[in-house]
């Protein structure tokens, strides 16, 4: 395999990749990246098998089509620290080289063969929705969730279906956050109502990989895990187990409930400056 990539936008993916490789793992294989390069794409693949991602590099000339496995760590410092546009690299069954017009690099290769292949999206069952869309719905119910808690359920974000509407939950027991948008139904991707229960990181991952503007996303759920496909490549990831709470009993349904209009800069501004004086032990509302 050789390919020459252009160095900043190849940095860009790879960097979110080397996020879903862990950085230890009894399986050594999984601290890399695989690298396949095929006549007119380049892809990178990272899984720690509870999540994976499958993502496109544009901006790669491709010499010699072949597949390679990177180690993560060497070469995000290599793609970081170099003065470079354009990088090249050329693998064989024993060695990776990266080389630059000033310098080069021999790092230690591993089997492709043997990196764990991630699920792709070939699902013709499923919902879409705008990317600037999901964004700002994760962007609206992640910061609620609670990862260190005993109950499972509450370290993810729950997902759930309605008639063409996607409404997003995230609690921590003591505060909830909760979002709904439209969504378009192709085939049939399940009953109304149905739910799943999205991990926290999984959803933070997600977000990252998400391109800017109303792209159309592609979200299918299945029942241990969830797919997510966009024009910049595949998400996959395992569902939480367990029951989330019955969120919508806690909204009120007073009919002579008050409803008051704020302006959103003012009221943001004086909730920060409340919360300097605010106690992180005691949680509870002291007056004074």
């Amino acid at each position: 395999m050789k390919i020459k990539i252009k160095r900043e936008p190849f940095l860009n993916v790879f960097s979110i990749a080397a996020i879903v490789a862990p950085s230890r793992s009894p399986k050594t294989i999984l601290q890399n990246v695989k690298l396949d390069a095929t006549q007119g794409s380049v892809r990178l693949t990272a899984t720690d098998m509870e999540v994976g991602v499958r993502l496109s590099v544009e901006d790669v000339e491709i010499e010699t089509p072949g597949s390679a496995v990177i180690p993560v760590s060497r070469l995000s410092a290599i793609l970081r620290e170099s003065s470079d546009e354009e990088l090249s690299i050329s693998a064989d069954a024993n060695k990776i080289l990266v080389t630059g017009k000033q310098s080069r690099f021999e790092l230690a290769g591993q089997n492709p063969d043997e990196f764990p292949e991630v699920t792709d999206f070939v699902e013709a069952d499923y919902f879409e929705i705008p990317a600037s869309t999901l964004k700002e719905l994760i962007k609206r119910t992640l910061f609620a969730t609670d990862a260190e808690s005993s109950r499972y359920a509450l370290s993810g974000v729950l997902l759930e279906t309605g008639d063409n509407t996607l409404t997003a939950v995230g609690t921590d027991g003591r505060r909830l956050a909760k979002m709904e948008a439209a969504i378009t139904q192709h085939g049939n991707p399940g009953e109304s109502g149905s739910a799943t229960i999205v991990p926290s990181r999984s959803m933070q991952l997600i977000e990252r990989t998400l391109p800017a503007g109303e792209e159309p996303v592609q979200i299918a759920a299945r029942e241990n895990d969830l797919l997510v496909k966009h024009v910049n490549g595949v998400f996959y990831t395992r569902l939480v187990e367990g029951r989330f709470p019955k969120w919508r009993d806690v909204l009120p349904k007073r009919a002579d409930s008050i409803r008051i209009d704020l302006p959103v800069g003012p009221m943001f501004s004086a909730l920060r400056q409340a919360a300097i004086v605010a106690s992180e032990e005691s949680r509870v509302y002291t007056s004074y």
